[in-house]
């Protein structure tokens, strides 16, 4: 059964930058950056970003680098 588009959106958990920046132990700047980058899809609501909370752990998943 597949779901509708809108169905699927209200499934998603959005986090503030602050929020984001906590998660990921950086500043809330870097989180700005990170967004308008490109490098972290994000919602506009007002003059606010909200992040999907996936996106974040995408990001940390993709960036992640073993060392020796």
């Amino acid at each position: 059964m597949a779901t509708t588009p809108d169905r699927a959106f209200s499934d998603v958990h959005f986090l503030t930058v602050a929020e984001v920046a906590a998660v990921m132990r950086v500043s809330k700047m870097t989180v700005y950056r990170l967004v308008h980058n490109g490098e972290m899809p994000a919602v506009r609501v007002g003059r606010s970003f909200r992040v999907p909370e996936q996106a974040v752990h995408d990001y940390l998943r993709d960036s992640f680098v073993e060392t020796a």
